[in-house]
């Protein structure tokens, strides 16, 4: 099998097009198969091309992205389709929908850059990373479906390939692009266990690619007598987090709201860390307060998980929770450490629920996490947790 990755493309704006083909033209690891001008031609480019990966525009004339990617999940449920959008308020929340609609991932179109060797840097640093990873996770999964099988079909008993299994799942769910152990290893799928007899006094939860679906179930699925204060990191840029404050406020029995600086952390509210900027927690006399910032990137995101946590490790210490869901890279992971270190508890989703398993692999595999949980299990377990160790209503914070 071929080691190109074959992109098909849909954006009714001609410069775009142009643009964006020239990007994927000048890898030498990708072929552009059909530069569709709406989502009618996309899905007719996406029958007779059959692509390694589709990159759709949200808003096209006649039918837009979200109605196109909807046709296209009917033909194949696993190829990965990332959504191109605008940092506006209406292309925020056709990118949520999309997510939600089965959308792999997102890439925000680029803005303000002025001139076209800016656009054209963004889109290297942005959009071809994530075409070549997912494309080559998908083409991964095809061949290695092929080979199964190929070897199924030499067998008497008719037995099915576990392989083939996978490789078959909806890419929505996660089972067609999580990231897979080099060897087969057993994660204990045990209840969350205590560092220490104190009450939790906060949560706190970051995420990444998948995220936004993820926090969807999870926090929908918490109490709204939770009785303590819930703090999230998400990987998002500015407005694509209000727009996700609101989606999770109107889906959830907890008061969800972006985060904005000099708030009062209170239980029972969730607090969303603003696009490009750090959200961190501090304590100011009785009161603990939200603090916002613009210091540098961390693992190269701003807002950092990395960030928040350490500042709950500050002023929480082993009366925090913290939970790593889905999502690229490492970031959480050396937080999560200097969590640990105070006695706090952290949850990390696993490897079947997620959508990309780097972050709570990461978190896994530095021997951190007490218990590596199905998305599923999540909020009963943080559930459980809380109302089990918080028998009066003082709560412990770290001075």
């Amino acid at each position: 099998m071929s080691s190109i990755i074959r992109v098909m493309f849909a954006d009714d704006s001609s410069v775009t097009r142009r643009i964006v083909s020239e990007a994927i033209t000048r890898e030498p690891d990708m072929e552009l198969v059909g530069a569709a001008q709406d989502g009618d031609e996309a899905i007719s480019f996406f029958k007779s091309q059959k692509p390694d990966l589709v990159l759709l525009d949200v808003d096209m004339p006649t039918l837009n992205g979200i109605e196109a990617l909807k046709a296209i999940r009917k033909l194949n449920d696993s190829v990965p389709v990332i959504m191109f959008s605008t940092l506006t308020v209406k292309g925020g929340e056709a990118t949520l929908d999309a997510l939600a609609a089965g959308a792999t991932d997102y890439v925000p179109k680029p803005t303000g850059v002025g001139h076209l060797n800016k656009a054209m840097d963004y889109l290297r640093q942005e959009l071809i990373p994530k075409v070549r990873m997912w494309g080559a996770r998908y083409k991964s999964r095809q061949e290695k479906a092929a080979q199964a099988s190929a070897s199924a079909s030499g067998r008497t008993n008719g037995a099915v390939s576990s392989t083939s299994a996978v490789a078959n799942k909806d890419a929505r769910g996660s089972g067609a692009f999580t990231v897979t152990l080099s060897k087969p290893q057993v994660i204990p799928q045990t209840q969350p266990q205590r560092r220490r007899n104190v009450p939790i006094g906060v949560l706190a939860i970051g995420a990444s690619t998948g995220g936004p679906n993820a926090l969807a179930e999870l926090i929908g699925l918490l109490p709204g007598d939770i009785g303590v204060p819930v703090l999230i990191t998400q990987h998002m840029p500015p407005v694509f987090t209000q727009l996700l404050a609101e989606r999770l406020d109107r889906s959830s029995r907890l008061k969800v709201k972006e985060a904005f600086d000099g708030a009062v952390v209170r239980a029972g509210e969730a607090w969303v860390a603003p696009g490009d900027f750090h959200m961190i927690v501090t304590r100011e006399g009785t009161e603990t307060i939200l603090r916002t910032n613009k210091n540098a990137p961390e693992n190269s995101c701003r807002p950092a998980v990395d960030v928040m946590f350490r500042s709950v490790a500050d002023v929480y210490g082993a009366s925090a929770l913290a939970c790593v869901l889905t999502g690229m890279g490492r970031d959480g992971t050396a937080g999560a450490q200097v969590l640990a270190k105070t006695g706090a508890s952290i949850l990390a989703q696993d490897e079947a629920s997620s959508v990309v398993w780097g972050m709570p692999r990461a978190v896994y595999e530095s021997g951190v996490a007490d218990a590596v949980l199905n998305l599923k299990d999540m909020a009963a377990a943080i559930t459980t947790r809380i109302r089990g160790s918080n028998n009066s209503s003082s709560l412990t914070v770290a001075r």
